[in-house]
């Protein structure tokens, strides 16, 4: 639709300055109520049967009946906007619904800013300094808390038959105990499943005080009562139990601790640090590079024995300087060595931990301006909106047309299936 040159010289009469066509009470702001009343008259229209100023049909009793004023509040502030009443009250509107106070994306808005992290109080600030708005605590809850319906819809999905690869991976957040009012480090558990047509998807996440054996399975039943039959790798951090209880689940699932993620029982108190990063912590700055690249030579290497050669290279190398780090990789060995029976194109996509740092990384920087949260539904909240943006970002696995061939190879029907 084009607005003709006349029409837009009539509008524009009278704007001389900036404020006067963007200004709190300028043209747009005017303009965008006037039209919404010209529709909401023209719904009314539809729902009566007959034009304003006009008769009703012969024997037909509801009528148009006046107006009411309702303020919706939108990037341009608050509109006052005169919504059009019938006798009997059964008009409802589409363009503002009965109930509505809301418009422009305003809830959009409201969960784009608590997804980036920023508190109620915060949100209360940051849409009145932009658009004049003074919205309370109580909406900006009720607008965030209407993502746990999503939540729940999400968490409740349908899910693959199968999954070539899935991440389990976790991380602490501060969580208020409801029963001793004390402030406690949860753990937040996520699954990333890569699909078997290579793309990334988050599977679910739990947030567990304690975790255990029994805790462990009932996150694999949950995968198996949504769908998953079947789970070719299963790639964990050294969890205590977890292992057993994957296997007790999915009883085909090969499960391997990724050198990234190697952790002996002595390592295990911290928590899911991997093995590589922990290593260099061990390292000055200037040495930290070359010590990566030897460290990738251990879990690049062809076969496990050319892995335990260069084990041996590496603490020959390094043993003076970084006592620690070769008899802590030979205590993980264990963990380390199925591994090397992966073809390298599959070993790549397990040890390149980035999509699940990647995950880490995204829920961390909307989690760290909180101190801790009130309970687990508001870190539930934040975490999910936070994986939500993960996804958006892009889902597919690099490589995986070499890897898929392999898992068909290796795997054969449980992969075709």
């Amino acid at each position: 639709m084009t607005i003709s040159k006349e029409i837009l010289d009539e509008l524009l009469k009278g704007v001389e300055r900036p404020e006067d066509f963007f200004g709190d009470s300028g043209l747009m702001k005017e303009l965008k109520i006037r039209l919404m009343e010209r529709m909401l008259g023209a719904e009314l229209t539809a729902h009566l049967g007959y034009d304003e100023g006009k008769e009703a049909p012969p024997g037909q009793s509801n009528r148009r009946n006046g107006s009411s004023t309702k303020v919706l509040k939108g990037q341009d502030g608050e509109l006052p906007v005169a919504v059009p009443r019938d006798r009997d009250s059964s008009f409802e509107p589409e363009l503002v619904k009965k109930g509505q106070t809301r418009i422009d994306g305003m809830d959009d808005k409201i969960i784009g800013l608590y997804a980036a992290g920023l508190t109620v109080r915060d949100i209360q600030s940051h849409l009145l300094d932009l658009y004049g708005l003074n919205v309370s605590p109580d909406l900006i809850s009720r607008v965030t808390d209407a993502v746990l319906d999503e939540v729940r819809e999400w968490q409740s999905r349908a899910l693959d038959r199968m999954y070539p690869i899935v991440i389990f991976d976790a991380l602490r957040v501060k969580i208020r105990d409801a029963d001793s009012r004390t402030v406690k480090n949860k753990a937040v558990y996520v699954a990333l499943g890569v699909t078997r047509d290579g793309l990334r998807e988050v599977l679910g996440l739990w947030i567990a005080e304690n975790e255990g054996a029994k805790f462990w399975l009932s996150v694999m039943n949950e995968l198996k009562n949504r769908g998953v039959q079947d789970i070719l790798i299963a790639v964990v951090d050294g969890l205590k139990g977890f292992p057993e209880a994957i296997t007790a689940a999915f009883p085909e699932a090969m499960v391997q601790t990724c050198p990234r993620h190697g952790l002996s029982d002595q390592w295990r108190s911290h928590g899911s640090m991997h093995l590589v990063r922990h290593s260099l912590n061990f390292c000055s700055w200037k040495d930290r590079k070359a010590v990566a690249t030897d460290l990738r030579r251990i879990y690049g290497a062809a076969t496990a024995d050319m892995a335990a050669t260069e084990l041996d290279a590496f603490e020959a190398k390094w043993a003076t300087k970084y006592a620690f780090i070769a008899p802590a990789w030979r205590r993980a060995w264990q963990e380390v060595i199925p591994f090397f029976a992966f073809d390298p194109t599959i070993r790549k996509i397990i040890y390149t931990t980035n999509a699940i740092e990647s995950l880490n990384r995204v829920i961390r920087k909307s989690i760290k301006t909180r101190g801790s949260f009130p309970t687990d539904e508001a870190a539930t909240k934040l975490i999910y909106l936070a994986i939500r943006s993960f996804e958006k970002d892009g889902r597919n696995v690099r490589e995986w047309f070499a890897a898929r061939n392999q898992f068909a190879i290796m795997f054969g029907e449980r992969f075709a299936a």
